[in-house]
């Protein structure tokens, strides 16, 4: 049996204008200059916290800013403009390896588990995951808590694990949790960096993934 983690922000569902906004307007509501895109994508993937200290310091307001972001994310969710889609393939692929009686499927997110609940009530995704894991249940990424968990849930090993994210924090987490590392190159950081962080490899699309794992041979 395999255990197939995915990430959700930059994995999953192309979440980057809803998440840019609500910094935005977090930031603003402190009297802060929001960051830049650039800035506010490195980030995500981390718990709240952790991401807005690495984006102001120690020192800033990150408390005050996880609670604004919070408040912001919710309300922009709900307008039409700041949908969170799915990226081209994965609904099919999910599928696929749902289906397979050699896979179990799990979630490892800096969302809250609100949010990752959430994202299965709106795809009908309940009952695929074998775990989901979310900010509420772990230190935040890289730290590899949330993916040895899932592991221990799911009734798997490191050495049949394999950890799939868009960020050198998913790359990260997987390494030190003995995983298999795999980045996919249409999220949030760039495919040098996901090898640098420990990628076994970097795939473009979707249907590049879902031939990492074949089906089982039939006699």
């Amino acid at each position: 049996m395999t255990l197939i983690v995915f990430d959700v922000d930059g994995t999953l569902i192309d979440s980057q204008h809803l998440i840019v906004a609500a910094q935005g307007l977090a930031f603003a509501e402190h009297g802060l200059a929001a960051p830049s895109r650039a800035e506010s994508l490195s980030v995500v993937g981390l718990s709240l916290p952790q991401a807005f200290r690495r984006l102001v310091g120690d020192e800033g307001p990150v408390d005050g800013l996880s609670e604004s972001y919070r408040r912001a994310f919710n309300l922009l969710r709900l307008d039409p403009n700041y949908e969170e889609p799915l990226f081209p393939g994965m609904e099919a692929l999910l599928q696929r390896l749902h289906a397979r009686s050699d896979i179990r499927l799990g979630i490892a997110t800096g969302k809250a588990r609100r949010g990752v609940d959430r994202l299965i009530e709106t795809h009908g995704w309940r009952g695929w995951f074998a775990t989901t894991q979310s900010a509420d249940d772990a230190p935040s990424k890289p730290d590899p808590t949330m993916l040895r968990q899932a592991m221990a849930e799911a009734g798997a090993t490191p050495e049949t694990t394999v950890m799939i994210g868009d960020t050198t924090y998913d790359m990260e987490m997987a390494v030190s949790a003995g995983a298999v590392a795999i980045g996919v190159g249409w999220g949030y950081h760039p495919a040098g960096a996901l090898f640098g962080a420990g990628a076994a490899t970097v795939v473009d699309t979707a249907t590049a993934l879902g031939e990492l794992f074949p089906g089982p041979a039939h006699p």
